[in-house]
């Protein structure tokens, strides 16, 4: 018999890596792009996953790797057109993430109307912390995010500033794509994304509930 498979390592059984762009205002201005009335998603294949102990690798036809540090949901049952009121019934719990993303890949994808799996799917593209059950943070949209490369504050930011909450979310996605159990929704990132380079170390938390520490490096081949 097949092992059961445990949620605590969603990373390496769960499906679909979901992302919502644009879900902090500020972070949508320093992008230079408009605030939307409706979720921007996008999809990163299970290959992306990172689970702490493993290094973030830089995509070798980028010269612009950056960051964006994300709170993750867990889903932890099958979810289809699920109501908002009812979303939060469907999550198992929660993971600090980044969207590891080549910035000049998608500025060239905007530019010529193309999809963005060059500069947001790649391997290793979704590091991603411990799991935390859903117990452990009574109420997800009272968190601050912080990230530091090499020591110095790069990235902060309160999932209160979300412009989609979590259930809107979760309804919104669950009407277009099914999900399932060990899927996970990574929910936008606040202000202040910005390049790594090679031998950078990413340090990353949810402050009093979980922290994680990545080495950014180049692949062997």
């Amino acid at each position: 018999m097949a092992a059961p498979r445990q949620l605590s390592r969603f990373w390496e059984w769960g499906k679909n890596i979901v992302c919502v762009g644009r879900n902090y205002a500020e972070h949508a201005r320093e992008m230079r792009s408009a605030v939307l009335s409706e979720p921007v998603l996008f999809l990163k294949p299970s290959s992306a996953y990172a689970p702490e102990g493993s290094p973030i690798l830089m995509p070798a036809y980028s010269r612009d790797l950056q960051h964006e540090l994300e709170l993750g949901v867990v889903i932890g049952q099958r979810a289809r057109a699920v109501p908002q009121a009812a979303a939060m019934d469907y999550v198992a719990g929660y993971a600090l993430c980044l969207d590891m993303t080549a910035r000049d890949v998608q500025n060239e994808c905007k530019k010529q109307g193309l999809p963005w799996t060059l500069a947001k799917g790649f391997t290793a593209s979704c590091p991603v912390s411990a799991f935390v059950p859903k117990e452990k943070i009574p109420d997800p949209h009272k968190l601050r995010l912080w990230l530091k490369v090499n020591g110095e504050l790069r990235q902060e930011g309160e999932t209160s500033s979300m412009i989609f909450s979590i259930p809107y979310i979760i309804s919104y996605v669950s009407k277009i794509i099914t999900l399932e159990e060990g899927d996970i929704i990574l929910t936008g990132t606040p202000k202040g994304v910005g390049p790594v380079k090679e031998n950078d170390e990413i340090q990353a938390g949810i402050d009093g509930v979980v922290s994680m520490r990545f080495k950014v490096e180049r692949p062997e081949c």
